[in-house]
């Protein structure tokens, strides 16, 4: 008998949708029909798979109004924030416009007799595998460019989400696709990685936990598919003594708890310098005490429940291990069902923290916050890098030579100055350590959805 997958929804504990899990045969004929739709496909002109691609993205647009509370529904993000469809306009359609230069052929020098280039040529079947916290802008940076490449998609995506990955098969569907270009499935974990270890799927990329990595990395070992990870984070931020004060603070707060701390690339632990942390902390916390926690369907809640109960336990035992240790909390906020096995939690900044404590050396993903004083750059870059993940890292500062001398001493993916938790389509996406490997958008993002081919013709002989 099939599994069945179901979403629970974090509002109020009910099942808000249940569908039938896929058996492994099921699976491998979706693969099937999907390798055997690859080779029409990629025979296409890359301006005739951009305007099915573009249809579809307008398809999403279309269906926003729906997308916004069933997101609420499903993962707990407030309506407020108008759902990510302008972030996957923003992606999708850049990774179009840059295809056609992204995917031209590589030419050497000219050689007298001989015509040389290189081609990118499609992997073939690519499977996304798709995380809850941000179901469109994460499942997005892989699947547009990858159909542009010429590849057809398999789309897994996340219980906790898996209407999204029904809404992006409809989407398709409406722009008209071929049949088999793209197709959707649900699939049980032990399905999952039986499916990849079969070695019929030519490329996955995962983006979820550590664990979930090794066990993507497990499944496809032997079969010499090409892997992409977007795993764990633990993104650092450092105040410099120059700091425009109340912008740091404006965005450092969003960047905190933006989606309930659930964000790759959310910011975990700040470093403030010593000449602006009393003002800085104090306009942090003020900020912070202004979050309104409640049911996400309400338009006055800026703060909604994390997806699942036991990620909010997890956050409540890392402030508990921290208050112990001796740091110090800040907010201290009544919310109402803010209590053990509730995904209601209220954010929290802590204060007298350090390394020794998890808050600061393993991820959250919640609203949870660790702010250090530091008395210099080499202090505060030896801590950004006293990490096992490396996503990004973000500087707070007017001086763009001594950000950019810092950021080249900082073990991430992507340093930013100024601004924090945004991905530049134009800019690969990638991280280091345990964090992952591989890369998704920008011209990069192109190199891992594609294989080199030389060809090496004789002309004269």
């Amino acid at each position: 008998m099939s599994d069945v997958a179901r979403l629970i929804s974090p509002i109020d504990g009910s099942v808000y949708a249940e569908r039938a899990c896929l058996d492994l045969a099921q699976a491998q004929a979706v693969v099937s029909n999907a390798r055997q739709a690859q080779g029409g496909w990629a025979a296409l002109t890359i301006a005739e798979r951009a305007s099915y691609c573009s249809a579809a993205l307008a398809a999403l647009a279309a269906m926003n109004d729906e997308l916004v509370p069933e997101i609420a529904w499903q993962m707990g993000r407030p309506v407020r924030y108008g759902g990510e469809n302008g972030g996957v306009q923003e992606r999708g359609q850049y990774m179009i416009n840059i295809a056609e230069e992204a995917l031209k052929p590589l030419v050497p020098e000219e050689k007298d007799g001989f015509r040389r280039y290189v081609k990118h040529v499609p992997l073939g079947v690519v499977m996304v595998i798709a995380p809850w916290n941000y179901p469109y802008l994460t499942a997005v940076n892989t699947i547009i460019p990858a159909l542009m490449a010429g590849n057809v998609v398999i789309l897994k995506h996340a219980t906790q989400t898996l209407l999204a990955g029904e809404r992006f098969a409809k989407a398709f569907e409406i722009a008209g696709l071929p049949k088999g270009v793209f197709s959707n499935v649900m699939l049980g974990h032990a399905t999952t990685e039986a499916l990849l270890a079969s070695g019929t799927v030519d490329h996955v990329n995962f983006t979820g936990s550590v664990g979930g990595g090794r066990a993507i990395e497990k499944a496809a070992a032997g079969t010499f598919m090409t892997v992409g990870l977007e795993l764990g984070g633990k993104d650092p931020a450092y105040v410099l003594p120059d700091v425009n004060v109340e912008h740091a603070v404006a965005n450092l707060v969003d960047g905190a708890f933006f989606n309930s701390g659930q964000c790759c690339c959310g910011i975990e632990r700040i470093y403030v310098h010593e000449a602006v942390y009393d003002k800085f902390v104090d306009g942090f916390v003020e900020l912070t005490s202004q979050y309104v926690v409640g049911n996400p369907l309400d338009a006055s809640s800026t703060l909604g429940p994390m997806a699942h109960a036991r990620f909010a336990d997890l956050i409540r035992e890392q402030k508990a291990e921290a208050l112990r240790k001796g740091a110090k909390a800040h907010i201290n906020m009544s919310v109402e069902n803010d209590r053990a096995g509730s995904p209601y939690l209220a954010p929290e900044v802590l204060t007298n923290v350090d390394h020794q404590m998890s808050v600061m050396r393993e991820e959250s993903f919640g609203p949870i916050v660790g702010i250090m004083k530091v008395r210099s750059d080499e202090e505060a870059v030896a801590l950004m890098n006293d990490s096992n993940f490396g996503l990004t890292a973000s500087l707070w500062t007017p001086d763009t030579d001594r950000a950019a001398n810092i950021a080249d001493q900082i073990e991430t993916g992507t340093v930013f100055m100024n601004r924090c938790d945004y991905l530049d389509p134009g800019l690969v996406w990638t991280g280091v350590k345990d964090t992952g490997k591989g890369a998704s958008l920008s011209s990069i993002g192109y190199g891992n959805l594609t294989r080199p081919k030389s060809y090496h013709l004789r002309e004269k002989i």
